[in-house]
């Protein structure tokens, strides 16, 4: 099959085409014969020689796929061969053939393409358990999502304002706070603009908001603390900005503040599956029904996988960029 391999740790062009055997699939996997692959910062990481795959997983990047069941291994029921279905990986997604634990494939969405739900797992998956899981997101609460415009903003966005919470964001231009604000956000600020703080104070009658999603770390994390009301949660998915931070523990002690945070890639099978047990029992009607849906901004072919990474590197795109095998 065709597959993408990292030569070694460096730039965009250090993503090449090769060809790699056709997985087969262990006990309790499937294998999907893959018609798309999402792009993700993780990936990119990853081509840096800064994310390694974790023990067990392909060394081929890509965490999320989207395609038709071609071989199920021992121990699997529930899927048929030729099942249209999505999935979270730890690896190996762009190739034109995925091994995939079945507990982490979903059935695609009704009435979404495979290109469209290749776009949703890790995202969905990512905001789902962050925001909602461990940030207690709830009705009638407020949010503050950092990155508005990436694929994990725009669908934080999208679900917090489907689950009626009250949605702040930031991002880093008069367009991408166009469409946060398109999608559900109350108000985008501009950070390179305005203070983040001192708007979203200012928008809350001084109260601040009860969940942070921060993707940032860095000097943001005294900031986050800074606009959380009252028992807030700031929840850490990224480091972006650096994983150190000084911050004031007094703030945490007097507002009562919880700081938590997760990934995704290494954690156990179980734990993924019962994160797509709950995203399917609470997210696919709302994407079944076109409450949300993934924004996908460009689609390159697999062999042009450096070309989706130099444009996930410009920050120039909007949601999400998708390989099509």
């Amino acid at each position: 099959m065709l597959a993408i391999e990292i030569r070694e740790p460096g730039g965009p062009e250090m993503l090449v085409p090769a060809e790699r055997p056709t997985p087969t699939p262990a006990a309790g996997e499937v294998v999907i014969k893959v018609a798309a692959a999402g792009v993700n910062r993780p990936d990119v990481l990853q081509r840096r020689g800064r994310y390694p795959p974790p023990p067990g997983a392909s060394d081929i990047p890509g965490l999320e796929v989207a395609g038709r069941i071609e071989a199920i291994g021992e121990g699997v029921g529930g899927w048929a061969l030729g099942d249209a279905v999505c999935a979270l990986v730890a690896g190996g997604g762009y190739a034109e053939y995925c091994a995939a634990p079945a507990p982490q494939c979903l059935p695609a969405p009704r009435g979404l393409d495979l290109v469209a739900a290749a776009a949703i797992p890790e995202t969905f998956f990512t905001v789902w358990t962050n925001v909602f899981e461990r940030g207690r997101l709830r009705a009638r609460e407020s949010i503050l999502i950092h990155g508005g415009s990436s694929g994990i903003g725009t669908t934080a966005i999208q679900l917090a304002r489907a689950f009626e919470a009250r949605v702040f964001a930031t991002a880093g231009s008069p367009e991408k706070c166009t469409v946060c604000e398109r999608i559900g956000a109350e108000r985008c600020v501009n950070y390179r603009e305005t203070d983040f703080v001192a708007a979203v104070r200012e928008a809350t009658g001084g109260v601040g908001v009860n969940v942070v999603l921060d993707i940032i770390g860095g000097e943001y994390v005294q900031k986050n603390l800074d606009v959380l009301a009252m028992d807030g949660r700031l929840v850490q998915i990224g480091v972006q900005g650096g994983a150190r931070a000084d911050v004031n523990l007094a703030t945490i002690m007097q507002r009562r503040l919880t700081v938590t945070g997760s990934t995704l890639r290494a954690r156990p099978v179980a734990d993924k599956a019962a994160i797509a047990s709950a995203v399917r029992e609470h997210v696919w009607p709302l994407l079944e029904a076109r409450t949300v849906a993934p924004i996908i901004h460009a689609t390159f072919p697999l062999r042009d996988a450096a070309d989706a990474h130099r444009l996930m590197e410009s920050s120039a795109h909007i949601g999400k960029i998708v390989l099509v095998a």
